[in-house]
């Protein structure tokens, strides 16, 4: 099944504001322990790497700067929390 690049990446844009609001202070996290909030940047780290491992994203020449920035951030702030 042929997935559209598009809107794959339109759907990783839900973790890269995830991970950068977390990450700044601006995401909601009221009432979470830091290790849940880990677990949530982690999950949405991993989900980044998934889908730019997908073959139709790889083959895409589209910036993917955003995606690959909020992975490195996302592994800075679990490192440091």
């Amino acid at each position: 099944m042929e997935r559209n690049v598009t809107e794959i990446l339109t759907a990783a844009d839900d973790s890269v504001s995830l991970i950068n609001g977390v990450n700044n202070g601006s995401w909601t996290v009221d009432g979470l322990e830091q290790n849940e909030i880990n677990d949530m940047v982690q999950r949405n780290v991993e989900h980044l790497e998934i889908i730019l491992a997908y073959e139709e994203v790889v083959a895409d020449d589209s910036d993917k700067t955003s995606y690959s920035d909020a992975i490195s951030t996302g592994n800075a702030y679990i490192a440091a929390n």
